[in-house]
């Protein structure tokens, strides 16, 4: 009953400007920018989209595979996923490249200036799903533009539903590669602003997409999120974190709960909420694979929010 987790890996370097972009940057200039920031705070993150949804996952009892692309840089982080009891069975080194990199700057109010260094993940069309068997569900989530379309279309040929999750992947896509998606999809997940990135990129509402899938889900941040199945919205509040650290990686431990959910084949509303549940747990740490929950203080979260206990 594994859950194939098709995406990223990537190291997140983080770095802290003690000040504020708009003191060093004049409008009037912008067209010959030329700026340095100072940054005496930084640290480098375990990330990517696939090692933060399989690290969610994992935490969640469920049973991650990820296929994915690393360059020569990447010892640290295949230890990890060692230590963590992640098979990196389908994890395929590119020699003579970088693991996928994000730089990002972080001034005092909040604003990010980041720079992203695909690297390996330009290669991840040479992973195929083929050579994962005993998948049973699996997720296509932001990765190199012709791993993506590759890997949607194995995962359809090979009978296995899977989530559709473009992320910030989307713009690389026409309206007709999306349309593709969605046709071969089980299910697909989208931000807001994603959902209305996809509505132009295809000429189609919301509604229309949904039909093509059992269920499209759209998260609104702070609002919750809205899962559409079974010909109706079902509307999942936010969960109150403890704290709010970073946002960092909380769409994939959302992700996470959606995958557990359907694997476990509950209903939608009980899917979404744990998804949220996931989300609030991360906020409140800082990094995409931080926190550290056990089983028991997930369901402790759920029944908090809900009520019950989701197991």
């Amino acid at each position: 009953m594994s859950t194939l987790i098709c995406g990223s890996i990537a190291f997140d370097n983080i770095m802290v400007f003690h000040d504020r972009f708009k003191n060093h940057i004049l409008p009037e200039q912008i067209h010959i920018l030329n700026v340095a920031f100072l940054v005496p705070e930084m640290r480098r993150e375990f990330g990517g989209c696939a090692g933060n949804i399989a690290y969610n996952l994992k935490l969640l009892g469920g049973d991650p595979l990820i296929m994915a692309t690393v360059g020569d840089d990447a010892d640290r982080y295949l230890l990890r996923l060692d230590d963590l009891g992640l098979s990196r069975a389908h994890v395929r080194r590119i020699a003579d490249s970088f693991t996928a990199q994000a730089f990002i700057t972080t001034d005092l109010d909040d604003n990010q200036i980041t720079a992203f260094h695909p690297g390996a993940m330009t290669y991840s069309h040479l992973n195929r799903v083929s050579d994962a068997p005993g998948a049973t569900l699996g997720i296509v989530a932001p990765d190199g533009r012709d791993g993506m379309l590759q890997h949607a279309r194995d995962l359809a040929t090979a009978g296995i539903p899977f989530v559709f999750d473009p992320g910030q992947g989307l713009p690389m896509f026409s309206g007709d590669d999306l349309m593709q998606f969605m046709e071969l999809a089980s299910y697909a997940c989208f931000n807001d602003y994603e959902a209305k990135l996809l509505c132009d990129r295809t000429g189609r509402s919301l509604e229309q997409l949904a039909g093509e899938v059992e269920a499209l889900v759209v998260t609104l941040g702070g609002e919750g999120s809205r899962i559409h199945a079974g010909g109706r919205w079902h509307e999942i509040p936010c969960v109150k974190p403890y704290a709010v650290i970073d946002p960092t990686g909380c769409g994939d431990a959302y992700r996470s709960g959606l995958l557990y959910g359907i694997a476990a084949g509950w209903d939608w509303q009980q899917t979404g909420r744990l998804a949220a549940v996931m989300g609030a747990i991360k906020i409140a740490h800082r990094g995409g694979q931080n926190h550290r929950p056990t089983r028991n203080e997930i369901a402790k979260h759920f029944a908090k929010a809900f009520g019950s206990a989701p197991w």
